[in-house]
């Protein structure tokens, strides 16, 4: 399966295994039986029950009740990507996301060029466009995904606890840094796999960096040796967040 490579902010590479076509496939089935779904709901149970042929209304104005009743799937990649952060309800379901090749998190103008593009790439060509780039591409993405330089990973990777935000936490343990719930999981993470490669390559130098970084960015005072307080703050992290 391909990968990526991404740099963090902390000059760490981190590999994302991109999500195969077949995966991706599912996932944009289920968001299209969830808008057939939708497009069924709204025909025949609001706009049959309102009895729009029956109102008097000019071409325009039933045209604009029906654009506003179907907006929701017009625009329902852009919304739901824009709001779940790379995600749809199919994405979710199977577990891949989009997410920017150079490590960024995708913004609303990189789903909003996925969106425009869909009319090539699904919408004008039957999926057809998109198949084919896809295919050809090293990392799958579709003419969409070329535009907009994202791809879409999947978050289903053979990891062990260690390579996660996660550390295994007593019932009777007692935090320290109240101030450790500044950060996100994506910040922890990244601050977790920073002291992982630091620490199995002794390299002090990282390691100071990265104590600078966390008092910084959580206005946490450091004591002790370094590699003591990040794995302190690590599991302080998942004491208050309940990821332990």
């Amino acid at each position: 399966m391909p990968e990526i490579s991404i740099t963090t902010t902390q000059n760490v590479n981190i590999n994302f295994k991109v999500a195969n076509i077949g995966v991706r496939f599912l996932a944009y089935f289920i968001d299209l039986l969830i808008k057939i779904g939708y497009y069924i709901m709204v025909d025949w149970l609001i706009l049959s029950n309102i009895g729009l042929d029956d109102i008097d209304l000019d071409d325009w104005s039933r045209n604009s009740v029906q654009l506003i009743f179907f907006s929701p799937i017009m625009f329902y990649s852009l919304l739901q990507e824009s709001f779940l952060e790379g995600q749809t309800i199919g994405k979710k379901i199977m577990s891949v996301k989009v997410v920017k090749i150079d490590g960024y998190q995708a913004s609303f103008i990189d789903y909003l060029i996925r969106w425009v593009c869909r009319l090539i790439d699904v919408s004008g060509t039957l999926c057809v466009g998109g198949s084919i780039t896809m295919m050809v591409s090293k990392i799958h993405q579709r003419i969409g995904d070329i535009a907009a330089g994202t791809t879409v990973i999947t978050l289903k990777n053979d990891i062990h606890i260690s390579h996660t935000i996660l550390e295994n936490i007593k019932a009777d343990y007692e935090p320290k840094y109240p101030q450790v719930i500044r950060f996100t999981d994506n910040d922890m993470r990244i601050i977790k796999d920073t002291f992982l490669i630091a620490q199995e390559n002794n390299d002090q130098v990282t390691m100071k960096k990265l104590v600078d970084k966390i008092s910084q960015v959580g206005g946490i005072t450091p004591d002790g040796r370094d590699s003591a307080f990040i794995f302190r703050v690590i599991k302080d992290y998942n004491y208050y967040t309940g990821e332990g």
